[in-house]
């Protein structure tokens, strides 16, 4: 029991179940594109998200100053995953070899902005803290995020298809924005005790319950912008569906004491579910 506790966690913790949810929103695009199984792009981007988070995550606590604060139990576990995400990092180069040109310089876009998201580059009077990266910009984490995301599962697929932007593909981009930041309400709902006032969140700025109301109509607008597709099946809009009305449950019944797998597993399992969803339909 305790090794399956151990191995969740190292699951969740390695970020290993973010990956699984951008790699579903990713074949989710595809499907409502009508475009076949992209092996090379999805693996790709399962593993460069592993990548990705986990050098957000532990940058700093993988730096040489930060040794001693951190405990021993701790710093193995940091190793682990280390070691975890260079032999993902080696799989993600792999499947690069298979992706096209234009969707390789896309990808350094996606890259540099993560890059920057946890490396000090800019001058301190940008900042709140003494972090100087761009997650420590007042109020920008949450759309620098969702942008990323965005690219990553709406636009990247497309483009290594070479298939065309059309405007239904433009719709998703929207709607794919607009699910990804609300998705993201109940883990700054969550983080409100911990977050710096001067990073102005969201729950910060207008509080917990004008925050939910904001995500609940956010998600109607969501479902709603569907409509104005033309090729959109009626079994993908009905899925659209009971998947807003799960993810407004999960923002109205978020909380600042949520339990520890609240939004780290089951929020984040939400696109999972709507890829399962959809290819049951």
């Amino acid at each position: 029991m305790r090794f399956i506790k151990q191995l969740f966690g190292f699951y969740v913790n390695g970020s290993v179940h973010v990956a699984l949810s951008v790699f579903s929103l990713t074949w989710i695009t595809l499907i409502e594109h009508r475009a076949p199984y992209d092996k090379n792009l999805l693996c790709f981007v399962f593993f460069a998200t592993i990548v990705g988070y986990n050098f957000v995550k532990y940058f700093g606590l993988a730096k040489f100053h930060y040794r001693g604060l951190v405990l021993p139990k701790a710093m193995q576990k940091l190793k682990s995953i280390k070691v975890f995400s260079f032999f993902c990092f080696m799989c993600m180069v792999y499947f690069a070899f298979g992706l096209h040109i234009n969707t390789l310089a896309c990808i350094l876009v996606f890259g540099a902005i993560t890059f920057f998201y946890a490396i000090p580059f800019l001058p301190k009077h940008f900042f709140v803290d003494a972090q100087q990266n761009l997650r420590s910009i007042s109020g920008l984490k949450i759309y620098l995020i969702a942008l990323v995301w965005c690219g990553v599962t709406v636009f990247l697929p497309i483009v290594n298809q070479q298939y065309n932007i059309s405007v239904d593909l433009v719709l998703t981009g929207i709607q794919r924005y607009v699910f990804i930041w609300v998705l993201m309400l109940p883990f700054e709902i969550r983080d409100l005790r911990y977050d710096s006032l001067k990073l102005s969140t969201i729950p910060q700025k207008i509080g917990v319950r004008q925050t939910r109301v904001l995500g609940v109509l956010l998600l109607a607008g969501c479902f709603f912008v569907d409509f104005f597709k033309v090729g959109t099946a009626t079994s993908n809009t009905i899925v659209l569906l009971i998947i807003a009305v799960i993810t407004g449950g999960f923002l109205v019944g978020s909380k600042v004491g949520q339990k520890p797998y609240y939004s780290a597993f089951w929020v984040e399992a939400v696109p999972v579910l709507w890829l399962v969803l959809l290819l049951l339909s």
